[in-house]
């Protein structure tokens, strides 16, 4: 038998107020499989590091061994809460490289789809935040609402979440003779929820002082790291591609770009962040009643200039749109085949969640979840 060596150890040299902890993959808060390794002085976060990657599915490099038609089915798994915007820039990218202009009919019931989907978008990132928060009551609300907008998409397309609804050259299917009825319903039925919502939660004192002055995200910082969406514009930044750069035809309507004010705290904290996203809705709503005046009524074949096989010629393109949580963009390369030769995605939430550590970093753990909310993320877009 070997003597025993004792180890001394000294414990000066050890820093024994700070503990790293783990929160996720299973967690409710982190909204999907997203682990955040986080240090801790007492309950004061010093430093959190996003793990990523539980949900990649090797996205872009699957889809360059897919026809372009096969590829919107898996742009709908991006960002599955908002699918039928995901659709739009991918199969815009395709139609201007193959020259494809698509009736003006079929313009506005993408704009109309597309600004449902922001509704719907918004509904689930304000639902979850109250219910983050520890308000449940507005989260059931919320989603009785978005139940309407989903029965619409499921008479449009046959779904309720994955759609493959925007094809090349068109739609999949026409729209349901109540087109026009159901939106003006969902439309009236949002604004009165939204009206109690308000009442309930948003002016609620209570929430106002638990969210406000926590995650504060200057824009500067915003801007240096490429944020979009409710996030850039909950720091003051009025950077919405709808009006700035205008695709479809979103320069025949009218609507504000919602910022934050920091009218409850400072500005770009995380009541800035949910309240832009309460407010969008309206404006959502206010486009969706100018396209529903100025779409034509003659009966359009939204199949009709739908290539029975997509070949686009040789060349590159980048196209983006403004999605519910940001500049959603593809960059498509093509060598003149059927398939996309290189295909690339600028993923919102990916770079929405980049910011995460530097506007963790001095708030208690607590706060943390509430500032993960207020970003709004997506794993299926983040990992891809």
């Amino acid at each position: 038998m070997g003597q025993r060596k004792t180890i001394e150890i000294d414990y000066g040299a050890v820093d024994t107020d700070r503990m790293r902890l783990n929160m996720g993959p299973q967690h409710p808060s982190t909204h999907g499989v997203l682990r955040l390794e986080v240090e801790l002085e007492g309950e004061i976060v010093t430093e959190v590091v996003p793990h990523i990657g539980y949900l990649h599915r090797c996205f872009e490099k699957t889809c360059e061994f897919m026809t372009y038609p096969q590829v919107i089915p898996y742009v709908d798994r991006l960002d599955y809460i908002s699918s039928m915007n995901n659709e739009w820039p991918f199969v815009m990218g395709v139609e201007k490289l193959l020259g494809i202009q698509i009736p003006e009919k079929i313009e506005y019931i993408r704009v109309i789809l597309a600004e449902l989907n922001r509704i719907a978008n918004h509904q689930i990132a304000v639902a979850t935040f109250g219910m983050d928060s520890g308000a449940f009551t507005p989260f059931l609300y919320l989603f009785r609402d978005r139940e309407m907008i989903l029965d619409l998409f499921e008479k449009c397309s046959g779904g309720r979440l994955l759609y493959n609804y925007f094809w090349v050259g068109g739609l999949q299917h026409d729209i349901p003779p109540t087109f026009k009825e159901d939106c003006l319903a969902i439309i009236k039925k949002v604004r009165e929820t939204n009206a109690e919502v308000n009442n309930l939660l948003i002016k609620n004192k209570i929430f106002i002082e638990r969210i406000t002055n926590i995650g504060i995200l200057p824009a500067d910082v915003a801007i240096n790291f490429g944020c979009s969406g409710p996030v850039l514009r909950g720091s003051g930044v009025p950077y919405d591609l709808r009006k700035d750069e205008p695709y479809s035809i979103y320069d025949r309507f009218d609507f504000n770009v919602i910022v934050g004010e920091g009218a409850m705290g400072t500005l770009g904290d995380c009541w800035d962040r949910n309240i832009v996203r309460v407010n969008e809705m309206e404006e959502s709503c206010k486009i969706i009643e100018q396209a529903i005046a100025q779409m034509p009524d003659e009966a359009v074949d939204v199949r009709a200039l739908v290539p029975k096989r997509v070949k686009t010629p040789k060349g590159e393109i980048y196209c983006k749109t403004e999605n519910p949580k940001g500049e959603l963009g593809f960059y498509i390369v093509s060598d003149g085949s059927t398939q996309p030769y290189r295909m690339r995605t600028r993923a919102t939430s990916f770079i929405n969640l980049s910011v995460l550590p530097e506007i963790s970093k001095g708030y208690m753990i607590s706060d943390l979840i509430m500032i993960l909310g207020s970003i709004d993320i997506v794993l299926g877009e983040v990992d891809r």
